[in-house]
């Protein structure tokens, strides 16, 4: 699962973006990346274990909500169990 959300640009400096990635690992564990910078320049990326897909739902609908309260916009959203 994959949802990109974007910042407005103002017109001064690139949009700001930020990805998350909800992914399963090798242990039956899920990750989530969540990858954040400006369009074009450098980005951050961070990772968060969870032992159950459950907890790491909640986790990246939780980033998803933040994020659009901080004026960001859901841009792209890829999955089949994508959160609404």
């Amino acid at each position: 699962m994959r949802l990109l959300l974007q910042q407005r640009p103002d017109g001064r400096e690139a949009p700001r973006f930020v990805q998350l990635m909800l992914q399963p690992d090798l242990l039956g564990g899920w990750t989530l990346v969540r990858e954040t910078g400006q369009i074009g320049g450098k980005s951050t990326l961070r990772r968060e274990q969870f032992l159950d897909q459950a907890s790491a739902l909640e986790a990246l609908e939780l980033a998803r909500d933040q994020q659009l309260k901080r004026g960001f916009q859901l841009m792209f959203v890829q999955g089949a169990d994508a959160p609404k």
